[in-house]
């Protein structure tokens, strides 16, 4: 069904049918109702704090042995919060804290080249949504401490994380 046809159908019912279609939906389908318990209470800050708790015990676990160390952990967290319209500031924040946690597993333990490439991938991605989002204010300092921590511990694709840092100093 294409959106003019939804827009269609959908101005042709009285209201409350649709209250009653929505009320459905929103039963139906977790991803709605999570949606609207977002939009009426956000509790944007608590959302990001229980988002760091779990990626930071991705990393260094509480409850288990061995940490699992996925990166997709955190990038699914981002780009849920992105979805959701979480403020801009706190998303930045939750980018760069993932980047520390990962920073300090890489120092205690062997990673290997994939994870590398998976940090520089992050590391640009935070620098142009801080550009994009005129943060470098607020964001700028810890993204430099971020280049100088994987400058300390020799990581691997050191060029390009100076190449990434340059568009800062750009900005």
């Amino acid at each position: 069904m294409s959106k003019k046809a939804l827009k269609n159908y959908l101005s042709t019912l009285p209201k409350k049918e649709l209250e009653i279609q929505l009320l459905d939906l929103y039963n139906r389908f977790p991803a709605v109702k999570e949606y609207y318990d977002f939009i009426f209470n956000p509790k944007e800050e608590k959302r990001i704090q229980e988002a760091k708790v779990k990626i930071s015990n991705e990393f260094f676990p509480i409850r288990r042995k061995k940490p699992r160390a996925r990166r997709s952990l955190a990038q699914k967290y981002i780009k849920h919060f992105t979805v959701l319209g979480v403020n801009p500031f706190l998303i930045a924040d939750l980018m760069l804290y993932s980047i520390e946690i990962c920073q300090s597993f890489s120092e205690e333990k062997n990673v290997n080249d994939v994870f590398y490439r998976s940090m520089l991938r992050s590391y640009q991605q935070v620098i142009h949504y801080v550009v994009y989002h005129q943060f470098i204010a607020d964001y700028g300092l810890r993204i430099e401490k971020i280049y100088t921590i994987a400058t300390a511990q020799k990581w691997s694709y050191l060029e390009d994380f100076s190449v990434a840092l340059a568009e800062i100093k750009e900005a």
